[in-house]
């Protein structure tokens, strides 16, 4: 058993930064509240977001506080930091924090020692230097910018039905979406099922009248469920007059017109872009070995190769794949491995504490599921071809088997259930995004903007 104090830091409170911490809360639970290990997480944001809910949530099938989980709530063995960690000297074992308190005393960061690392930021979207993308773009990967997007299609339909000129009414009803992979092509799906049902309660906005357009750089979507059932995708959303624009590159936003690499333009009041993500800036902050892809480079065991104490898993690691036939594959960088590595890094850190063999991170991938609205959907599992109904209910059924905690799954459930036996909601709360608006109106001050600048 250990018998010295050790604090293990854990740098992200994703999915293996949450999955780990769990797994070690309940391995070392007695040299935990001995005091003799401290286990500190840093993470910019008081919970941990369930990426693959983002779509519903945005869609109003789940709210957005079923998609989150509360670090403090389920790590209640950790020290769970708000804020960011900007830099890292593993040879001294530092890490360099900034926090919510920091800012706000206007102090320089703070530094904190540790004696075990695990590195898990996770990954940030990944941009190009388009024309108009930062001003106008819209990105999916937190809560915020799903329910964000939400109410901004629900206020674009708004427009849309108030005003009389027809420019304005086709560019709020035209949604331009980038990006062929589970964020895009969900995102879409989901919320072009939301926005058709809510057509049904305007009295001059059909579903006919809205555009809702999918640009893939390459030839295909979804490539995690394989070539065939990636064809099925294409057709199934372009039967339901989606336009899905294969071997087409985006080239410019600027002026809220999306200008496409065939020649088309597009006047468009939402431009959604999930084009890919690319490593933690973080990583580059650290002396830790990276492969050129910026990933941090991974032995089997998911230790950091050649420093001691350092541990990833997930996007920010380029993890062997044990069960490849061939010699140099990585493990993919998705939700699947990432849990399941977070758990073999949890145990393999308590092996290391106790003076154990550490165990090989194997596993082989199972397949993918991907929901294409409500009732519908693709999926290849285990070499079984499945769409429709029965590919979106084993979404269901995966996604929800794979929730932290039985308190989440059981919220979930029970919102589906609900669901189930209500009709849509289909209000737009945007002024959630901007509380003190009315306030200051009433003041006699001039509102705050969206600092997104996506209305």
């Amino acid at each position: 058993m250990v018998k010295e104090r050790v604090r293990i830091l854990i740098v992200g409170g994703g999915y293996v930064g949450l999955y780990t911490a769990l797994r070690l809360q309940r391995r070392l639970k007695q040299e935990l509240k001995s005091g003799a290990i401290e286990i500190v997480v840093v993470s910019p944001d008081p919970y941990m977001t369930y990426q693959p809910f983002l779509p519903e949530a945005a869609a109003g099938s789940i709210s957005p506080r079923h998609v989150v989980v509360p670090l403090r709530r389920v790590l209640d063995l950790c020290k769970v930091v708000i804020g960011e960690a900007t830099a890292i000297n593993h040879a001294k074992r530092t890490a360099t924090l900034t926090t919510l308190a920091t800012e706000e005393e206007g102090a320089g960061a703070e530094q904190i020692t540790y004696d075990e690392l695990v590195l898990a930021p996770g990954s940030v979207s990944r941009t190009l230097p388009i024309p108009g993308l930062a001003e106008h773009g819209i990105g999916f990967k937190t809560v915020e910018e799903a329910i964000g997007l939400r109410n901004h299609v629900i206020e674009q339909m708004d427009i849309a039905s108030s005003t009389r000129d027809p420019a304005i009414r086709d560019a709020a009803l035209t949604f331009v979406f980038v990006g062929g992979g589970y964020a895009g092509v969900e995102a879409l799906a989901e919320l072009e099922d939301m926005a058709r049902y809510a057509a049904r309660y305007y009295h001059n906005v059909t579903r006919d009248d809205m555009k809702w357009i999918l640009v893939e750089a390459t030839g295909r979507i979804l490539p995690e469920v394989g070539e065939e059932m990636g064809k099925y995708a294409v057709t199934e959303l372009r039967r339901r007059n989606i336009d899905v624009r294969l071997d087409t590159r985006i080239e410019s936003c600027a002026d809220r017109v999306a200008v496409l690499s065939d020649g088309a333009r597009f006047p468009t009041r939402t431009f959604v872009w999930t084009a890919g993500v690319k490593p933690h800036p973080v990583l580059a902050a650290t002396d830790l070995p990276l492969n050129g892809r910026g990933r941090l480079k991974c032995t089997a065991q998911l230790t950091v190769e050649g420093a001691e104490h350092a541990w990833s898993a997930g996007d920010a690691a380029a993890v062997p794949d044990a069960t490849a036939e061939e010699p140099g594959k990585e493990c993919a960088p998705n939700a699947q491995h990432a849990v399941r590595q977070a758990k073999a890094l949890g145990d393999n850190i308590v092996h290391s504490l106790r003076g154990e063999p550490l165990e090989t991170y194997a596993h082989k991938y199972a397949g993918s599921v991907a929901s294409l609205g409500l009732h519908k959907g693709v999926a290849h599992v285990y070499g079984r071809k499945l769409k429709g109904y029965p590919a979106w209910f084993m979404h269901r059924v995966y996604h929800l088997s794979r929730v932290p905690t039985f308190n989440r799954k059981a919220r979930v459930l029970a919102e589906w259930t609900l669901s189930g036996l209500f009709k849509r909601e289909i209000v737009s709360l945007g002024s959630l995004e901007h509380p003190r608006a009315e306030f200051e109106l009433a003041a006699g001050g001039k509102p705050s903007k969206d600092p997104k600048g996506s209305s």
